[in-house]
């Protein structure tokens, strides 16, 4: 049943509310998916320091600032003065800092040159720039799923099949969807060498990386199945997008929820459909430094979602997407389907340095309603369903037709 009582208006309540939880817990903004966030261009520091006391500023704040106050078992003032009368230039600089990080052993963490910071303010206006194609990952190969319309992979005929050997000359075999997707992706107007196998021929692609211009929410219904596919929260309009998706499903009477290859973006989305589902309740859990603890509960609406439903999951599915799935595999709300998620279960912070350049660190992590930690684990799905590569090249969604099977039967025993 889909209640439609409550104005649009009114919904997004439960989305401010959110993002100024978020923004008195960080003072600044947080971020649960690298590099995806809220923000905009004034975020830049224009301040100009030396490249030495750069370094000391990002040493404090990490000192001050790190979820993990052991420092992964290491006293921090080691760092205070390694370098100093070593760093001459900003360049230097990285390297300290980008050295002294790597010592936290946390991926996620990382210091970011003027350029680096301004691509990173292109995504937190939430410009996906990239070539335009679904993958995912068969036998630790990258496969093409589509190509989309309009895109610069389509100018370039890659087709839905191939295979994805490398990057820019990384290597991409071993490599989970959202490591290759990072890779993919990039300032628009620059260029992606890929080396691609399709069938027994090897060839390479350069392309040149334009915004890809496509809505995050997309659905249908067939044989009384709705089908809604989010791929990614990171967009503004996303709550919107979903709303109207639902709409439009609301007369079916099972509904199969697509995150595959949905990397993440931001927390208030997640939350924002998560209440739909789930009006009552944790929805989450932030964890700060030292144990300090937050729970995000669900905000009482007339706005709701009650059917079968089923959600896709694979490893491409990260942050925010295991936050969703997350919730609702907690709450019996979803059967999920597919194979195991990310596993990315903390939260960034973005901190605005002088020269320009900007800071992402760690400073939470999240649990699901039932206090669970997914960090390098993933969500295990209720029905695991791999693809094979008969599947890939027969274009067999195997999963969407679990899922769509699943909710035959639940709906036939209602």
């Amino acid at each position: 049943m889909f209640n439609t009582g409550m104005k649009r208006k009114e919904l997004y309540i439960s989305v401010i509310i959110v993002a100024c939880i978020l923004f008195v817990l960080n003072k600044t903004i947080m971020v649960i998916n690298n590099p995806e966030t809220s923000g905009s261009e004034e975020l830049i520091n224009h301040e100009i320091v030396s490249s030495q006391k750069l370094y000391e500023i990002v040493w404090g704040l990490v000192r001050k600032n790190y979820y993990d106050s052991g420092m992964n078992n290491q006293n921090w003032y080691r760092w205070k003065h390694r370098y100093d009368g070593q760093i001459k230039n900003d360049d230097d600089a990285k390297v300290a800092i980008d050295t002294m990080l790597a010592s936290l052993n946390d991926p996620y963490s990382r210091f970011m040159n003027k350029e680096e910071y301004n691509d990173q303010n292109t995504s937190i206006n939430s410009k996906i720039c990239g070539i335009g194609v679904n993958i995912s990952s068969v036998a630790g190969k990258i496969h093409i799923v589509n190509v989309l319309d309009g895109t610069p992979a389509q100018a370039s005929n890659l087709q839905s099949g191939d295979i994805i050997l490398d990057i820019d000359g990384k290597e991409a075999s071993g490599l989970s969807v959202a490591e290759v997707a990072s890779l993919v992706r990039g300032p628009e107007n620059t260029s992606v060498q890929l080396t691609i196998m399709r069938n027994n021929d090897k060839f390479v692609k350069k392309i040149i990386r334009k915004e890809i211009k496509i809505k995050t929410v997309k659905s249908s219904v067939d044989n009384n199945i709705g089908y809604i596919q989010i791929n990614s929260f990171i967009g503004s309009t996303t709550p919107n997008e979903f709303l109207e998706a639902a709409e439009k499903t609301k007369f079916a009477e099972g509904l199969v929820i697509d995150l595959r290859g949905n990397t993440g973006g931001l927390l208030p989305n997640a939350i924002f459909i998560a209440n739909l589902f789930i009006p009552e309740g944790k929805l989450v859990s932030i964890v700060g430094r030292d144990g300090y603890k937050y729970d995000i509960n669900a905000q009482n609406t007339d706005f709701s979602i009650v059917k079968p439903t089923v959600i896709l999951v694979d490893g491409g599915s990260a942050s925010a997407s295991e936050i969703f799935s997350g919730a609702m595999k907690d709450y019996k709300k979803a059967t999920l389907v597919g194979t195991r998620t990310f596993g990315k279960g903390m939260v960034q912070k973005i901190y605005p340095l002088e020269n320009e350049t900007g800071l992402n660190l760690t400073v939470a992590k999240y649990l699901t309603p039932n206090g669970i930690d997914i960090n390098k684990k993933g969500i295990k799905p209720d029905v695991e369903v791999q693809f094979t590569e008969k599947n890939i090249r027969n274009k067999e969604d195997v999963q969407l037709q679990t899922a769509k099977n699943i909710l035959s039967k639940m709906i036939s025993h209602k």
